[in-house]
């Protein structure tokens, strides 16, 4: 395999891996949320409030993997 084939194939494994990353962090907000108002009984304060921190990090991770691929 040549080395142009082997930077794109290298690239679309990084990129596909964005999604899932993404997904990651706001499912993982989500679970914390829903368990700390659970135990602390905050409904629904505490889910919205780390709902939205998982969303923030998911476009984190977006804005890091742009900010990768300008370096390619």
């Amino acid at each position: 395999m040549d080395k142009k084939n082997l930077r794109y194939l290298r690239e679309l494994a990084y990129y596909s891996s964005i999604g899932l990353s993404v997904a990651l962090s706001i499912f993982i907000g989500l679970g914390i949320g829903v368990y700390l108002d659970g135990r602390y009984s905050t409904n629904p304060w505490l889910t919205l409030i780390c709902l939205g921190l998982g969303i923030a990090a998911g476009y984190r991770n977006i804005g890091l993997a742009i900010k990768k691929s300008r370096k390619f």
